[in-house]
């Protein structure tokens, strides 16, 4: 049984989020043969097997606050006297507590009656003792119109949104530790990812793709549908190298990438971009550089982790399994030719002028129309 969280406090859109939860538990689990029914206020999963991969599985799935199993059984008072000691002797305990939900009002027998009736058959049949403010397990009792569930525990999930629901984002995705992490938090408030890499051969190799490719599995096991494209960067980024102020070269190509993205992103209807920035961590990364930065573009730019400590990003990189993917020794192209002394307080008007030096309107458009798809590993679990 899933319990929504979030997505009670929905009004008229609350069918919509539900209906896509649905479909994307569908989905992520498609080993599993599934019946899903739901109302406003419970969805439920019935599988042929409930294992520990099932449950790993749905942990992932954004837009649970949490879910039960549940044994469905007929409500009458003796069948669910005994089922409910079956089930509670499955756990070792001292203490216990009943609650009981009846939305079934039409059912004889009044919550707190039934709550008293099972905790005395309990109580008779186990060595323990009831505890109704610190107890060691809960059983939970629902009686609802169609059927009784008993349950004990209480898993939490992953919460958000459903994946999907805010429509497409943009993610320019590096081989870093935030951009990853950028990535999760955005598809857990129901943002789909398309995610755009840079990429500057001979000057970065293949292996930094397949880093990056490994980065977005991992976070394919929360969303299942992550599309990866490459932008070719290298004549780009010898040019800016050959011709411009070296202290302005990380400030300008981030200025074209913004360019290149604000293109593509239009290209494939995506709403906003996405990346890893945080505030103050490199150069390009002061509140001077970003607005400098932001300034080729109107699109809207959301940041994640903007104002994350870099040991809380790092927490979380360890937490969705990206972090020891993240720090593979593979340079992407920011990494590489970084000046010894790069601009910390740019100027828009010197940007300006460094980038008259190049044809940039042109290779930005190169750029974009040599963008091209690459697949990602559909059989990622390797990679958990």
């Amino acid at each position: 049984m899933i319990k929504y969280g979030e997505l009670t406090t929905k009004g008229d859109n609350r069918g919509t989020f539900i209906k896509l939860l649905a479909e994307n538990i569908k989905n992520a689990m498609s080993d599993y043969k599934l019946n899903i029914t739901y109302d406003f206020s419970r969805m439920f999963i019935e599988s042929n097997i409930i294992d520990d991969h099932f449950i790993k599985k749905l942990k992932n799935v954004f837009g649970i606050h949490s879910f039960v199993i549940c044994k469905k059984i007929v409500s009458d008072l003796d069948v669910i006297k005994n089922e409910a000691l079956k089930l509670i002797q499955e756990d070792d305990f001292k203490t216990f507590k009943v609650e009981t939900k009846r939305s079934n009002k039409k059912f004889p027998i009044q919550s707190m009656e039934v709550s008293r009736l099972i905790g005395a058959h309990i109580l008779k049949n186990t060595n323990s003792k009831v505890d109704v403010h610190n107890p060691d397990i809960v059983l939970n009792i629902e009686i609802r119109n169609e059927m009784t569930l008993i349950y004990t525990k209480e898993i939490l999930g992953s919460g958000g949104y459903p994946v999907g629901v805010q429509g497409k984002g943009l993610l320019m995705i590096s081989g870093g530790i935030d951009s990853p992490v950028a990535g999760y938090l955005s598809l857990k408030r129901g943002i789909a990812l398309e995610c755009l890499y840079f990429e500057a051969i001979p000057h970065t190799s293949l292996d930094a793709r397949e880093k990056v490719k490994k980065l977005l599995n991992i976070l394919n096991e929360y969303s299942g549908n992550i599309k990866l494209y490459i932008v070719p960067f290298t004549k780009l980024q010898e040019e800016i190298y050959k011709n411009c102020d070296p202290t302005y070269n990380i400030t300008i190509l981030r200025r074209m990438m913004y360019r290149i993205a604000t293109g593509f992103a239009r290209k494939r209807n995506c709403k906003i971009i996405i990346n890893g920035e945080n505030i103050g961590q490199v150069a390009s990364q002061t509140l001077n550089s970003i607005s400098v930065i932001n300034n080729v573009t109107n699109m809207p730019i959301i940041r994640p982790v903007v104002c994350f400590d870099k040991s809380e990003i790092i927490e979380l990189a360890k937490k969705i399994n990206t972090y020891e993917t993240s720090i593979l020794p593979y340079e992407d192209c920011c990494t590489i030719f970084v000046p010894k002394h790069p601009v910390i307080n740019p100027s828009l008007e010197k940007c300006e002028i460094e980038e008259s030096k190049l044809d940039y309107e042109l290779l930005v458009k190169e750029c974009i129309n040599s963008i091209f798809k690459v697949e990602l590993n559909e059989n990622f679990k390797e990679y958990l």
